[in-house]
């Protein structure tokens, strides 16, 4: 039982720090351009020799 009064707490701040990180990155821009960096893969033409 005492071990549960010391793992909750450890939880519960693992869970608010990973809300914290996601509002952060919310915040930064990460999530505006999810299609973008898919494309630009596929479609950019790179006349660069593939053996270096």
């Amino acid at each position: 039982m005492s071990s549960l009064s010391f793992l909750i707490p450890i939880a519960v701040m693992m869970g608010i720090a990973g809300l914290g990180g996601f509002l952060w990155s919310l915040r930064n821009g990460q999530y505006e351009d999810l299609e973008g960096a898919a494309e630009r893969i596929l479609f950019e033409n790179d006349d660069k020799p593939l053996g270096g």
